[in-house]
């Protein structure tokens, strides 16, 4: 039945009863095509583009994490994902698997851990990373670092000590030893007398 309460002709046949005069003949419907399956959702694996992509760094599987301008936390700051500091933390940052940013806009006042550390705006706190630290110009670190490979560029400051150990396990070069030599005399002064 059709919504006016006649039967519903089906596709390709002729009514089987003429219109009875005055009546108005149904008009002929237009063929619609089934609507178009969906695109697939786009994999885990795909890789974005355009401008929204340049803004979220990806790393591995996840996006990095975002602590905006407006964002200010007291407290440790701990998780598996990469992080992006541009808000305020103080405290203590532990990310021991992940990368670490400071961006430009971010102040760290905690000591930080991460696999890798990039300062680009202020830390006042150690910093240690266990693959490399990088300062960029405009970073500021106030506090020791402790990396096995640290990049500090022009115009960066770091105001502490620098300690730059191979990771754990990792064979050391080995540093050729000192041969123990006599002390030469000294012409200036006398020699000693024999014992």
């Amino acid at each position: 039945m059709s919504l006016f309460g006649s039967k519903r002709r089906e596709e390709g046949s002729e009514p089987t009863e003429p219109a009875a005069p005055g009546e108005a003949t149904p008009p002929a419907r237009a063929e619609v095509p089934p609507p178009a399956p969906a695109p697939p959702a786009p994999s885990p694996e795909a890789k974005a583009s355009g401008p929204a992509a340049e803004k979220t760094p990806m790393r591995g599987e996840g996006q990095m994490a975002n602590i905006g301008k407006s964002i200010s936390i007291k407290g440790d700051l701990t998780g598996e994902e990469d992080v992006l500091v541009e808000g305020t933390v103080e405290g203590k940052i532990d990310l021991p698997q992940n990368e670490l940013t400071i961006g430009a806009n971010g102040k760290v006042q905690a000591d930080v851990h991460a696999k890798t550390v990039m300062v680009i705006g202020r830390v006042a706190g150690n910093v240690s990373a266990g693959e490399k630290v990088e300062i960029q110009t405009s970073g500021v670190v106030e506090g020791d670092v402790r990396a096995p490979r640290l990049i500090v560029q022009e115009g960066a400051v770091v105001n502490g000590s620098i300690s730059m150990e191979g990771k754990p396990g990792a064979p050391r070069p080995e540093q050729p030893k000192p041969t123990a030599s006599p002390p030469k005399p000294d012409p200036t002064r006398p020699a000693p007398p024999p014992a």
